[in-house]
């Protein structure tokens, strides 16, 4: 299974479905294990960044689109001053704050299954 192949499937999000994300992390995992991840066409720059965040994204779509009851989104509040990364981000935790705080006060009804960059609407 090559990248391109699997972002043409999770981006088809009316198909999304749990299972196809759990086979594009065992496919990963066993790419990885194999050292086939340059030649399957994962993304290498910043790999262990970049497939998490996928595997992300479509787990929200996935949920919301189980439970429709509940507003599920994904926020990313971009990169923090925090102790954990020794205070090398570039917002401070109150700037941080406002993406999270932003999508848990959405209405009932509101948008489901959307990924935020801050307080933006970001792409898949």
């Amino acid at each position: 299974m090559s990248h391109e192949r699997t972002e043409e499937e999770l981006g088809d999000v009316n198909g999304l479905t749990k299972e196809k994300v759990d086979k594009l992390v065992k496919v990963y995992i066993k790419d990885a294990k194999e050292g086939l991840l340059e030649t399957k066409g994962w993304p290498m720059n910043f790999l262990a960044y970049m497939v998490p965040k996928v595997v992300f994204k479509a787990y929200t779509r996935v949920l919301a689109k189980a439970y429709l009851n509940i507003n599920i989104n994904a926020v990313y509040p971009v990169y923090v001053k925090i102790e954990l990364n020794n205070n090398t981000g570039i917002l401070i935790v109150e700037e941080g704050t406002e993406s999270p705080v932003m999508v848990a006060l959405m209405p009932h009804g509101g948008p489901p299954g959307l990924f935020f960059s801050r307080t933006e609407v970001s792409t898949f």
